[in-house]
């Protein structure tokens, strides 16, 4: 496992699980894991909402200073899903060896400019989309089921890229009855893993030679 490997180069992974019903839903997969670096869960999607994720697994790499070098982008540490995916974790997790070992002079370390352009979240719907989520999240924990239903909704309508709001949303009722669709069927809908799972931003000609996942 990738932590194994790199936990005594001053390297840390916080895992924060987005759900809704928390450890009731969260703690069994976390249980079955077995992990040994930090697992948080995170009931309110604040992690999701803050870095605009839409999708799971995303990485952010964040330098000993408290600086994000490297912004959200789809993160798989094997390849388990890599016939789902289309996506070979080698290339990310060689990438990531390198900025481990080089710092700030890696390759792999995003410039300023570039960062404010991947960082910034000019669309209005995205912003309004977090927050109809986050009210459907508030009424369902408050025992209002079909009332969250229709801001959960709207919340999809309006950031159609969060694969995490639809994700949640079904998995909190009956997708089939609720929302006509599953899961499933919106990937398939959307032209499969491919869209699904958008690779990481790598620079095509600098990935590290001879490195092993």
């Amino acid at each position: 496992m990738i932590y194994q490997q790199l936990k005594d180069k001053n390297f840390e992974i916080v895992s924060v699980a987005q759900d809704t019903n928390g450890v009731k839903d969260a703690g069994p997969w976390i249980t079955a894991a077995h992990p040994t670096y930090t697992i948080l869960i995170d009931e309110q999607h604040l992690v999701s909402k803050i870095y605009n994720m839409v999708n799971v697994p995303t990485g952010v790499w964040i330098d000993e200073q408290g600086k994000i070098v490297r912004p959200n982008e789809v993160a798989f540490v094997n390849n388990q899903f890599k016939d789902f995916s289309g996506l070979d974790s080698a290339p990310y997790l060689n990438a990531l060896r390198d900025w481990i070992e080089r710092g700030d002079k890696s390759t792999y370390v995003m410039s300023e400019e570039r960062l404010r352009e991947k960082l910034a979240v000019n669309d209005p719907n995205v912003i309004l989309a977090a927050a109809e989520f986050g009210l459907g999240a508030h009424l369902y924990k408050s025992g209002h089921l079909s009332e969250a239903i229709p801001h959960f909704k709207e919340a999809q309508r309006l950031n159609p890229k969060s694969w995490n709001y639809k994700r949640q949303a079904y998995a909190l009722s009956d997708a089939k009855r609720d929302y006509g669709t599953t899961f499933m069927d919106e990937v398939q809908k959307s032209g499969g893993s491919k869209v699904y799972y958008q690779p990481p931003d790598l620079p095509p000609d600098a990935h590290p030679k001879d490195k092993k996942p």
